[in-house]
């Protein structure tokens, strides 16, 4: 385009253009030459080190397709906005008039056009450039709308309302969208730009008081304002489509009774008189008249207004809302449906058992059916993971995760059923403190070493965990395998291995030996990482972390590798950018390897009808207040899959994706866009599929659907008396504060053949603290009900007593009562574990280990140790013993302790012996105290015993006495409502 200034444009004659003086004209291009040098260095260096990480991971597909498509759309979009702009600005300047009428206006818009006139093409191609490059930006964000939409496959299903696949609403209406939005800002830019240029040089002013445009001018906005009005009305087409996710109403997602009777209609009207409007304005450009245009805006204005907003308020206000549940009766049970459909809840029948919450049986049948339940969780993965770090660190640049993992391993001489096992890799957090130098931190110190294992249901002496698998080097009853976890969740930072054996910094810590200040050295033989060997490579790697000494270390030869990007859920997030990810995952020992699996999901917010859920809340418990989503960033959802199972090798970094579930759209899609990077289910190795479990964050959110979700009729669902809701957790350092997380467990429950290793959690109604559900679901792989949800629906005319009712129970029993006063006011810290509830025998059986571990001066390395098991069982005596089996004895037969208050009983008066014992304790466990500060352990651990047996012979006296000797809470008949009192 050429924009030669005519002679009117030249400035006067005796009035000089503006110039700038001579060292800045130079300065600054020089300056924006380096600055542009050295961000294009910054770029060149980001790409190509992301091309070396892919193809060192067999994933070299996955740059090429994401890398393509962003600069692609990049290029695209951003050279489409520039020309659209770009034609109307000099369209705008040749419109220009050639001569300006002089006004008292002018003289400083003149000044202006004579600063900017000489720099027009200058100023002009910066602005383009800007828009540009901002659009491309842009654009390359939305790469995977754009690869979803030509990927895109049927769902085979249908939506309710335009009886369109689900696919056109997951795949082409985003699309859509983002298309209009780029083509209503083309052509606002348009119009602020041409309304610059326009006024700038005369084509549009104010002339005595009043707007002035000459006819070039006129025109010229006109049919950009046309073309604006003509897609605002194929926005309102599109619009159309968007009801499906409207939150109107008693629909919480979807189309209404308001937006189908007039929320719809009104959006064709207005789409019409849209395409009418944008007509008067090209027919104002044509006539050059501003009359017609002025109309066509008055009219559409209004219309918006009227039709838009005002005609569906009146019909919601005055039609619906005093027919509410008559009109929304059909919507809301499209909304329940496509819910279920979408979070994958859709219960039969047979999945959904009555309950009744209470047992016929014997209490020595009962007692019998508890001992021979397969497992019982006292190792809190959340609470013992101190314990783990205490007695497992060795050194204190290792660490444990704050909380372990749940997996179960076929243990030697202990028969096929696989054993619950509390699970966790020995990650390396960094150099000690005050040794963090560049070649300790990235040279020295650059992985974890051993895997950590102990038992679920059990301990051994003292309380601690009954290890399966400990120490450096690793013993126990998992095998021989690789022990170094070079790719972990505590491995953050990049490290440079495979440096020259016998160099300073060139050989790695491997684990430090017993002797004092000895150490095994290493050097890394696996085939992860990027070759940092040649000159080119270094210095990339040196700009990409701006590090000089990347490329000036010594420590560094043609056989070293750069390990980068080590945390297994970064790593899969790379490799997989389409997915999102659980925040929990979990180590394995497998085919002489640590190996990490982590679950992947396919999500959408634009299932039709589907109620979104933010994923955030729905996974935030008492062990992740914050939430536990990973991947692309966790907003709302509306549908979600547990489609992908990525495994990551702890040592080599390999990183291999699987297909898994039934087949999803969603992933085909996927799979379309980055053909062989998901590998088929039956490519599972076989060492690696018994370990596999239903993933925590998709049954955190399904709980959360379900506790609405339930309730299939409509007019039962618009009501909302049934619904349930998650109960706060009553344990941990926050009681009561979050949710309560669910639990993996072996355990039967009605329906199951014989033990499954499964994932529980519990309801209460909404508003009341009595239990309302149970509901499992079936995380053993090796069977074919994997994936199954099971509920336990507890009668609704009776109250069985909750978690926090239980928990109450737990607080109040006279002797737990007092011996936990003991403890917490002696100084020592009292944690009480996750509490579990088993089914057994028609009722309901709570267990919550209590873990007691010092607090006082000099008892930095204290640990909680299992002192205490509570048990309770509806009908019976409170349990509060030191072991698990000797609770259920005294809830079951009485044999041990005594039983817990009720409303109607005395309370907890204890008579003189349990005093005098109870002070006798107190006074042990404080010359315990003094001898933990004072350094002796031993003296510390007899006192203890000491204190233990005056605590049990403080229990015996007041069993003895009957003092408390009531029973727990019974489940009773709630009161049926009278007629008079439902609503």
């Amino acid at each position: 385009m050429s924009f030669r200034p005519s002679s009117a444009d030249r400035p006067p004659a005796g009035r000089p253009a503006l110039r700038l003086p001579r060292w800045p004209r130079y300065l600054l291009p020089v300056l924006a030459g380096l600055i542009a040098f050295g961000v294009l260095i910054t770029i060149i260096a980001g790409v190509w080190t992301d091309w070396l990480w892919y193809r060192s991971v067999q994933y070299g597909s996955v740059f090429g397709v994401v890398y393509g498509t962003r600069w692609a759309l990049f290029f695209v979009v951003g050279i489409f906005m520039v020309v659209v702009v770009g034609v109307n600005a000099w369209l705008a300047y040749r419109l220009r008039p050639v001569y300006r009428p002089a006004t008292s206006d002018r003289p400083g818009l003149d000044a202006y056009r004579m600063a900017v006139d000489p720099h027009r093409r200058l100023l002009l191609g910066i602005l383009l450039g800007l828009i540009g490059v901002i659009s491309g930006i842009t654009a390359s964000g939305a790469w995977r709308t754009w690869l979803l939409f030509i990927n895109q496959v049927p769902f085979g299903r249908k939506d309710a309302q335009f009886h369109l696949d689900i696919s056109f609403f997951v795949f082409t209406y985003p699309f859509l969208r983002l298309v209009l939005s780029y083509l209503f800002a083309a052509v606002f830019l348009s119009l602020l730009v041409a309304a610059a240029v326009h006024i700038l040089y005369g084509g549009l002013g104010w002339q005595a008081r009043r707007p002035r445009a000459t006819m070039g001018a006129q025109a010229h906005l006109f049919v950009l304002l046309g073309v604006f009005v003509l897609l605002k009305g194929a926005a309102y087409l599109v619009d159309r489509w968007g009801i499906d996710f409207s939150q109107r109403g008693a629909v919480t997602t979807g189309a209404s009774y308001t937006d189908v009777n007039a929320v719809l209609p009104a959006k064709t009207v207005l789409a019409v008189i849209a395409v009418l409007c944008a007509l008067l304005f090209f027919a104002g450009a044509v006539r050059r008249s501003a009359l017609l245009p002025a109309v066509g805006f008055g009219l559409l204005v209004l219309s918006a207004i009227l039709i838009g907003g005002v005609y569906p308020a009146v019909i919601q206000q005055f039609v619906v809302k005093p027919n509410e549940l008559a009109k929304e009766t059909p919507y809301i049970s499209r909304e329940i449906k496509a819910t279920r459909l979408a979070y994958a809840v859709t219960l039969r029948p047979a999945q959904v058992q009555p309950y009744s919450g209470t047992s016929t049986e014997s209490s020595a049948a009962l007692h019998a059916q508890s001992a021979n339940l397969p497992g019982f969780r006292l190792m809190d993965p959340a609470v013992v993971s101190r314990a783990f770090q205490q007695l497992q660190q060795v050194k204190g640049y290792y660490q444990f995760p704050s909380i372990l993992a749940v997996d179960r391993y076929q243990l030697p001489g202990e028969g096929p059923v696989p054993q619950d096992l509390a699970v966790a890799v020995r990650g390396l957090s960094g150099p000690p403190a005050g040794q963090g130098n560049w070649i300790n931190t990235h040279l020295v110190y650059t992985h974890g070493y051993g895997f950590v294992a102990a038992r679920e249901n059990s301990v051994s002496g003292g309380g601690t965990p009954d290890f399966v698998e400990s120490d450096i080097p690793p013993r126990g009853e998992l095998g021989t395998f690789q022990p170094r976890v070079y790719f972990g969740e505590a491995e953050n930072n990049y490290v440079i291995v495979g440096g020259p054996p016998g160099r300073p910094g060139g050989e790695e810590l491997d684990y430090p030996y017993q002797n004092i200040g000895g150490q095994q050295n290493y050097t890394y033989k696996g085939s992860g990482g990027v070759p940092v060997g040649s000159p080119l490579n270094r210095l990339l790697y040196a700009i990409k972390f701006r590090e000089l000494n990347i490329l000036l270390s010594g420590a560094i030869n043609n056989d070293s590798k750069i390990l980068y990007v080590r945390d297994p859920l970064a790593r899969v997030a790379k490799v997989a950018p389409f997915l999102t990810l659980d925040g929990s995952p979990y180590p394995v020992v497998a085919n002489g390897q640590i190996y990490w699996v982590v679950d992947g999901y396919t999500t959408t917010d634009l299932y039709p009808y589907s109620q979104r859920l933010s994923m955030t809340a729905a996974t935030s418990t008492s062990q992740t207040p914050a939430g536990n989503v990973a991947g692309q960033p966790a907003g709302a959802v509306n549908y979600i899959r547990n489609s992908v199972k990525a495994v990551v090798n702890a040592y080599t970094g390999a990183v291999e994706l699987y297909q898994w579930g039934k087949p999803d759209p969603l992933l085909q899609a996927w799979k379309n866009a980055f053909p062989g990077i998901i590998q088929p289910t039956q490519d599972i190795p076989g060492y690696l599929l018994p370990h596999m479990r239903y993933p925590t964050d998709l049954f955190e959110v399904q709980r959360e659907i379900l506790a609405q979700y339930h309730v299939g009729n409509a007019q039962s669902f618009y009501g909302g008396q049934n619904f349930w809701t998650i109960p706060n957790d009553p344990t941990g350092v926050a009681a009561n504060q979050h949710s309560q997380p669910p639990y993996y467990l072996t355990e039967t429950i009605p329906g199951y053949r014989q033990p499954e290793f499964s994932l529980t959690t519990t309801f209460v109604p909404r508003n009341r603290a009595n239990l309302a559900a149970v509901m499992t679901v079936d995380s053993n792989p090796m069977q074919h009900g994997y994936g199954t949800i099971s509920v336990l629906q507890l009668p609704q005319n009776a109250v069985t007593a909750g978690p926090s009712q239980v928990q109450g129970a737990f607080e109040s029993n006279a002797a737990a009562s007092a011996e936990l006063t003991l403890l917490r006011r002696g100084g020592s810290t009292v944690t009480l574990g996750n509490m579990i509830t088993i089914p057994v025998g028609g009722g309901l059986l709570y267990i919550e280990p209590v873990y007691v571990s010092a607090n006082a001066a000099g008892s930095t390395g204290s640990y909680p140790s299992l002192q205490r098991v509570f048990a309770f069982y509806s009908g019976h005596p409170v349990g509060f013993q030191p072991t698990l089996q000797e609770a259920l004895a005294q809830v079951f037969t009485g044999t041990s302790g005594q039983a817990a208050p009720s409303g109607g009983g005395s309370g907890g008066s204890v008579n003189a012996q349990v005093i005098a014992d109870l002070k006798q304790a107190q006074q042990f466990y404080a010359q315990a105290q003094a001898a933990l500060r004072a350094g002796d352990l031993a003296a510390y651990a007899q006192d203890i015993a000491k204190m233990a047996g005056q605590i049990s012979n403080a229990r015996a006296a007041a069993a003895r006495a009957g003092h408390g000797a009531t029973t727990s809470p019974k489940t009773t008949p709630a009161p049926t409502p009278s007629p008079t009192a439902s609503r």
